[in-house]
């Protein structure tokens, strides 16, 4: 039996901290915030009609068969902790000059039959064939990747890969470019570039195998929990106080003890004695992790990617909209978004706020989140992430936060849904406001290294492992989940 120290109470920390347990482990997590969840946050907004609830970090849950196979590794069944209901239409997508919004579903055939109805038939088809490529991608990376560690690029060029999976994934080519060599039509390719910001990056730099992202949501679904995705976070607590793990929360971490190359403990914020472990598990950015708690110059200068974040209004809106539970308002220029977020810092030009973002807008039709006749709106727009650098942007500016709020309400009314006069309250938060709750340097949504190849899970020193969205496989739900069962695999039982 190791002790096992787990920095950072996240989904990937908790569901480490899980899995160890339950093969005899003596776990304990150390969370800097005073609630668990990471990214995975919660808000509740008192009114007099009532509260409103909020989720502030994922709203949808794609690939759950990863989350029954935690909780069956663990002890228990994801139905008994978990209500997951499906969303038909995952996403709802309205683009730019009007025209017919297109609902995305999990029955590919029924898709490609949307695409036809709503763009026509060489549409629907070039669909199909991208849809083929994904597949492929999807079911080689599934195998070779989302499952075993991966230490170094030379893992990946040492895997057997099939030469249809080469081809298929197209080292070297770009997401964007993909959808200019399959896709006619230009809403389709904007549909296909959004998918590269779930990894944090630029289409027109992502690497063309992110098309398994969409794969991966529209083969298998796109789920809500009801009560919020936060109660995902609750129910991992659960299991992990059930199994016998410490969770101290309001525990700031502030180094990793590795004299001798080898891990022995942490040192706590405050707290003379250091915290013996013969194996740590680190749940933070790997920024933060080889800058701050393990310094390593080498490792550190590896995290160049830059990573975008996110801009959030929550909303209280009275009425009801009629939205999707997911909508997208895609702008008339997304490259000049991307220009605005990503900036160009080998150019000299700065970051700054997209002056006509897109607009992804969650209303959860779901009566535990919000008051009767009123809805709980979340809005996440793409942003810089926080700081002084080129590739960044101040938010804690004087009024920076509540002119763009105010832009972005404006944006929404230009394309159809305006509803400044409907409002109960608006509340901003900001890259800078991620960055303080949960220590994602600049408010970077899915981490430091956004893109496909991620910092790997073994660490420099002898029992120090990375679990989270900066590190293999990604970030989102399902990725960080599938870190945390590479690292308790690896690390393997008591017994």
């Amino acid at each position: 039996m190791a002790r096992i120290v787990v920095v950072g109470a996240g989904v990937g920390g908790l569901a480490t901290a899980a899995r160890l347990a339950a093969t005899g482990h003596q776990v304990t997590v150390l969370e800097r915030a005073d609630t668990v969840g990471g990214k995975l946050g919660r808000y509740v907004h008192d009114t007099p009609a009532g509260p409103f609830h909020f989720d502030t970090g994922p709203s949808l849950l794609t690939l759950p068969d990863v989350f029954h196979d935690l909780f069956e590794a663990t002890g228990a069944k994801l139905d008994e902790y978990l209500d997951l209901a499906p969303i038909d239409p995952i996403v709802r997508h309205v683009f730019p000059g009007g025209g017919p919004a297109l609902d995305s579903c999990a029955d590919p055939a029924e898709f490609a039959a949307r695409i036809g109805a709503a763009f026509g038939d060489r549409a629907a088809a070039d669909w199909q064939r991208l849809w083929r490529r994904a597949e492929r991608v999807w079911q080689a990376s599934h195998r070779d990747i989302l499952r075993r560690p991966i230490d170094s690029p030379l893992d990946l060029a040492a895997l057997a890969w099939r030469l249809g999976d080469l081809a298929a994934i197209g080292p070297g080519r770009t997401l964007r470019g993909l959808g200019r060599r399959h896709l006619s039509d230009p809403r389709l390719r904007m549909l296909l570039d959004r998918y590269a910001t779930y990894t944090g990056a630029d289409p027109r730099r992502a690497p063309a195998a992110l098309v398994a992202v969409p794969y991966a949501e529209l083969a298998f679904g796109g789920w809500y929990l009801r009560g919020g995705l936060g109660t995902l976070a609750d129910a991992l607590l659960t299991r992990c106080l059930d199994l016998g793990v410490v969770v101290q929360t309001g525990a700031t971490v502030t180094r990793i003890d590795a004299a001798g190359g080898r891990v022995h403990g942490v040192r706590l914020r405050g707290v003379a004695a250091p915290v013996p472990a013969d194996v740590v598990v680190a749940n933070v950015d790997a920024l933060t992790l080889y800058r701050d708690l393990l310094p390593s110059p080498r490792r550190l200068a590896g995290l160049t990617d830059r990573s975008l974040a996110g801009f959030v209004l929550l909303l209280g809106v009275t009425g009801d909209s009629g939205l999707a539970h997911h909508s997208v308002f895609f702008p008339r220029d997304y490259d000049a978004e991307f220009d605005a977020v990503f900036g160009h810092p080998g150019r000299g030009v700065r970051a700054r706020p997209a002056a006509d973002p897109t607009v992804f807008v969650t209303v959860a039709d779901d009566p535990m989140v919000r008051p009767a006749g009123h809805e709980a709106w979340f809005v996440l727009v793409n942003a810089p992430r926080h700081g002084t650098a080129a590739g960044a942007v101040d938010w804690r500016r004087p009024g920076l936060a509540e002119a763009y709020a105010d832009r972005v309400l404006d944006v929404l009314a230009e394309r159809g849904v305006d509803v400044r006069d409907r409002l109960a309250f608006r509340e901003v938060r900001t890259p800078a406001d991620l960055d303080d709750a949960t220590g994602a340097p600049g408010g970077s949504i899915y981490g430091t290294a956004g893109g496909l190849l991620r910092p790997a899970n073994r660490g420099p020193a002898h029992g120090l492992w990375l679990v989270g969205g900066s590190s293999h496989p990604g970030g989102g739900l399902p990725m960080v989940t599938l870190s945390a069962q590479i690292v308790a695999d690896e690390i393997g039982p008591a017994w």
